[in-house]
């Protein structure tokens, strides 16, 4: 963010380093008007040369720059050099309340000399002092130190131009393309054409080409690139392809969790779409639990955020009809559907969650492209730091046993679906329900904060249900208190919430609706299990 810094003056070399990086430049339009600008590990200064006290300077934190380049000019006769750096911190919206990430450039003429490749030769070096201290400042959040990597490399972005309101290659042209240039990362922007275009797709890929694989649209699409990815057969390591989210559906359930990791205020629409791409941009990757889930007829799908039965469900199927209208569909659908409330019968057991996942306080987190050859010094601080990183994220690697193909995971926590549960298991004595909901991010919509506490690979599968008896008003007040994470609070007697790691679902009721990730699936019995940390997600 843009503060103003009381007036100091610090051990400095002009055009050189004390502690720093320190120099004196002048307007991009104006020569007269000169600048001093130093750059320290964590932020940028910049302070306007005058006669005139009360000077005040402008900090940019690193954190919020996402690139820097340098130039020349496009006039030949111009000796001079220029780098531009390019920031997005938090701002006041200009229309509403609150802050968002709004892009500033800050643009300098280097001039020292009549030698015009000198002056490149300065510029260039400003932005590549720029970009270094703002990788490692991002390395170095929350107090985690990771491998310090160039950008992301080459990243393959799957587009669906149908999702949401059908605006994606706009909002993608509009939003994130100038920043992507900004930053310097390569992209391939892929236009899925059919249904499952995209698990295809990532099934058959040479995934050795692509660093991250990127999904711009809703949930679904994702969806189907994490069960192309597992259906491969060397889907051990397919799964640690990292990947990332640009929201342009109707839920954008995973973007609105990612934003909320990155523990940045609340953002909807365009700006959590720029949010998400701020977030690939400074490609920090950290683990992404993964659902096991099995249908009666013996099929096994991959799911990365909830498993749905009831209200829930009905109201993400029943409101595709209002597609065209984008997020405002749920609202829609949930008033349809509370004007008719159904209640279904069912059976429903879980395995509780009885120790705490062992995790450290911080989230442990590399960068994108932490096991790739990336161009780096040999034996320079980055070099080691990244040769020690990669060592250990490559020991707890899954990998792979000789002779070639594998099975996917092994289900070990999940007896057979014809089966009884083991002992350990909880039975759930009520058989009527409203909505059973299995959740493992912090958002099951933009505007929907389920679980407060969740995080991408806390290992747990966090179960609501709630039961038959409950009143329409009393429902409809838990889902406007779900807004703010405030649905636990508000003491409903027909609400239950359980941290589980494995459930088992039985619906009695001969129809309805069962889906995963937002997608519908085959109705009938269901089961789940958690991988925790299975995949690999771009997140804050």
């Amino acid at each position: 963010m843009e503060t103003d810094a009381p007036e100091a003056e610090p051990p400095r070399q002009r055009n050189g380093f004390v502690g720093m990086l320190y120099g004196e430049f002048t307007d991009t339009l104006d020569d007269k008007v000169r600048y001093s600008v130093t750059l320290t590990e964590s932020a940028l200064t910049i302070q306007k040369i005058s006669s005139s006290p009360g000077r005040t300077k402008v900090v940019f934190n690193l954190t919020d720059c996402v690139g820097c380049r340098a130039y020349r000019g496009t006039d030949s006769a111009d000796v001079g050099a220029y780098f531009t750096a390019y920031f997005y911190p938090f701002k006041r919206r200009w229309m509403s309340a609150g802050v968002a990430r709004q892009r500033v450039e800050q643009c300098f003429r280097v001039a020292l000399v009549q030698d015009p490749r000198t002056n490149l030769r300065e510029a260039e070096r400003w932005a590549c002092a720029i970009r270094d201290a703002s990788v490692q400042q991002a390395l170095r959040k929350d107090g985690v130190t990771n491998s310090e990597v160039r950008r992301p490399c080459r990243v393959m972005i799957l587009v669906n131009p149908l999702s949401g309101r059908g605006q994606a290659l706009q909002l993608f042209t509009g939003h994130l393309q100038g920043m992507l240039t900004e930053a310097a990362v390569p992209y391939t922007l892929v236009i899925t054409e059919h249904q499952n275009h995209a698990r295809e797709l990532v099934k058959k890929a040479d995934l050795s080409q692509w660093d991250a694989l990127v999904i711009m649209s809703g949930d679904g699409l994702l969806f189907e690139v994490i069960n192309g990815l597992m259906e491969r057969d060397d889907w051990q390591e397919a799964i640690q392809t990292p990947l990332g989210i640009l929201p342009c559906g109707s839920g954008n359930a995973l973007a609105a969790s990612v934003h909320h990791y990155s523990q940045s205020p609340p953002a909807w629409n365009e700006e959590l779409l720029l949010s998400c791409g701020f977030i690939l941009c400074k490609g920090l990757v950290g683990s992404l639990d993964l659902v096991s889930i099995h249908l009666a007829s013996k099929q096994r799908v991959f799911s990365f955020l909830s498993l749905a039965w009831g209200f829930v469900a009905d109201v993400d199927i029943e409101s595709e009809k209002y597609r065209h209208v984008g997020a405002i569909r749920f609202l829609m659908g949930t008033l349809v559907r509370l004007a008719s409330l159904r209640v279904y019968q069912g059976r429903l057991a879980y395995l509780p969650v009885k120790e705490k996942p062992n995790l450290s306080s911080t989230p442990q987190r590399t960068s994108l492209c932490s096991s790739l050859p990336c161009q780096l010094i040999p034996n320079s601080p980055a070099h080691k730091l990244r040769h020690h990183c990669n060592s250990s994220i490559n020991a707890k690697r899954l990998k792979p046993p000789k002779g070639g193909k594998t099975r996917a995971p092994l289900d070990s926590l999940l007896p057979g679906l014809e089966q009884p549960v083991p002992e350990s298991w909880t039975v759930v004595k009520e058989e009527d329900f409203v909505l059973v909901l299995a959740i493992y991010q912090s958002h099951l919509a933009e505007d929907l904060w389920a679980v407060p506490g969740a995080t991408a690979d806390d290992g747990i599968i966090h179960l609501f249900y709630v039961t038959a008896g409950i009143s329409r008003p009393a429902l409809l007040r838990l889902f406007l208190a779900m807004e703010k994470g405030a649905h636990l609070a508000c003491g409903c007697p027909h609400l239950v919430y359980e941290k589980v790691q494995a459930l088992r679902l039985e619906p009695i009721s001969r129809e309805g609706v069962i889906t995963v990730d937002g997608e519908t699936v085959e109705y009938g019995p269901v089961q789940a299990q958690i991988h925790p940390g299975l995949a690999r997600l771009i997140h804050g």
